[in-house]
């Protein structure tokens, strides 16, 4: 056993609870943002509203979370970096997220206004909590060791989040064999299992990983106000981005193709029920997708260690453009299970390494606030490819096309990526701290 936790990078307490907390928050991302809350939003909070209205408002609501998240998390990280509040901060967001999924499960018939203000405050606490809990990562894993562990967190995410999806969706189909009045009532259930999951789980990341130090230079500027000191420092930061350049190409390059990532994801599910594909396959391709990211999200973090972390996206991009190629000809179910399958195997690497990537070319004690901005680029990737989508259907009439379309995002982003240096990126980012162990 100890053998294998070396090999995924995650033989030491801190890593193996840094990683915990993916297990712990996935179940969010699965239950609540992918497969039980929007299915009944739209057929129980929002019972009587047409149903393009009821997506409409879905839809700015997510708007509206994302955007808040995403304007707010730069500064929010400068303040983290200089209070030495990276934990504190997690804990926070994770507490507002946690209230709001516990508080879905009195979410009744028709109180649509009530499902989405709480699906607002949890997506901002969800959000919030990643920007810190990203930023841990460059101070508890070595620049060779990022990618295995940031991988390794990837694949307990999916494993933990697959589990407790089965379990509601198990709860949901077959209410009567847990003793559950109906699936309204499953369902609601559902929700408050993933808070509860999401506290148990975080605890180890609370208990052994450590707050980082605060430099010198940043205690000494916090001294007098703590809130000037981190507008000044997020100034300081924005100027400096020209002075890490291969980071912020790096940013950049993500932007572009995550958001064809994003639509992927976002646009898989209503694509499928367009072309008529039975409930019971779209739901088998979601839980597929968790089983499957598995062992691929591993896997990536090892190929990771013997090509590189830049090669393996670059691997997993060309996955992608054939995964859209596919949907462009998909007609029957077998083929959507195909798609579901390839975007198991590249969609948790993708964005692990792509994470750990990033974490090898930032300042370590700046680590929040450039993970703020990493934030805003992650928020804002949902923004493009959506909008293309839907221009490309209103000008071509076909969701065909449309998927078609989104091979443009990973092209272009593999482009702005191949001309990201890493090495001379992660030089870039470990001189200051050569300069600060020099005093």
């Amino acid at each position: 056993m100890r053998r294998l936790l070396e090999r995924i990078g995650l033989d030491r307490p801190e890593t193996r609870a840094w990683a915990m907390y993916d297990w712990a928050n996935s179940a969010f991302q699965c239950t609540i943002i992918t497969a039980v809350f929007p299915v009944y939003y739209g057929s129980v909070a929002a019972a009587g509203l047409p149903g393009s209205t009821a997506t409409a408002r879905f839809a700015t609501a997510t708007t509206v979370a994302l955007t808040i998240i995403a304007l707010a998390s730069p500064i929010l990280g400068a303040y983290a970096d200089f209070a030495g509040a990276k934990k504190r901060m997690l804990a926070s967001f994770m507490a507002i997220g946690v209230t709001a999924t516990a508080a879905m499960f009195f979410i009744e018939q028709g109180e649509w206004r009530l499902a989405l203000a709480l699906f607002v405050m949890a997506n901002i606490g969800i959000s919030g909590s990643f920007v810190f809990y990203d930023s841990l990562l460059p101070h508890i894993a070595s620049d060779k060791e990022m990618d295995r562990v940031s991988s390794a967190g990837y694949a307990l995410g999916y494993l933990g989040g697959g589990l407790l999806l089965v379990l509601n969706l198990l709860w949901i189909m077959q209410p009567a064999l847990f003793g559950l009045r109906d699936a309204g009532v499953a369902s609601r259930l559902s929700f408050l299992s993933v808070a509860v999951w999401w506290v148990a789980f975080s605890i180890p990341l609370f208990r052994r990983v450590s707050e980082p130090a605060v430099t010198p230079d940043a205690a000494a500027l916090a001294a007098g106000n703590l809130v000037r000191a981190s507008f000044v420092q997020l100034a300081d930061t924005l100027r400096e981005f020209r002075r890490y350049r291969q980071a912020s190409l790096m940013l950049l390059a993500f932007l572009i193709y995550n958001d064809g990532i994003g639509t992927i994801i976002r646009m898989a599910g209503i694509y499928g029920t367009e072309l008529n594909l039975p409930q019971s396959a779209l739901i088998g391709a979601i839980v597929m997708v968790q089983f499957v990211g598995i062992p691929f999200a591993l896997l990536f973090g090892k190929l990771a260690g013997r090509i590189g972390a830049k090669q393996a996206i670059f691997l997993s991009l060309v996955v992608y453009i054939c995964i859209s190629i596919i949907g462009y000809t998909m007609t029957a179910a077998w083929q959507f299970y195909l798609l579901a399958f390839l975007v198991g195997t590249v969609q948790g690497g993708s964005q692990a390494l792509s994470r750990s990537l990033f974490a090898t070319m930032i300042p370590r004690h700046k680590s929040s606030e450039f993970f703020g901005f990493f934030a805003v680029f992650e928020k804002f990737a949902g923004i493009f490819g959506p909008a293309v989508f839907a221009v490309t259907v209103s000008l071509t009439g076909s969701s065909r096309n449309a998927i078609l379309s989104v091979i443009g995002f990973f092209v272009v982003g593999a482009l702005l990526l191949a001309r990201v240096d890493v090495e001379k990126g992660q030089r870039a980012a470990r001189e200051p701290e050569k300069f600060e162990g020099a005093r």
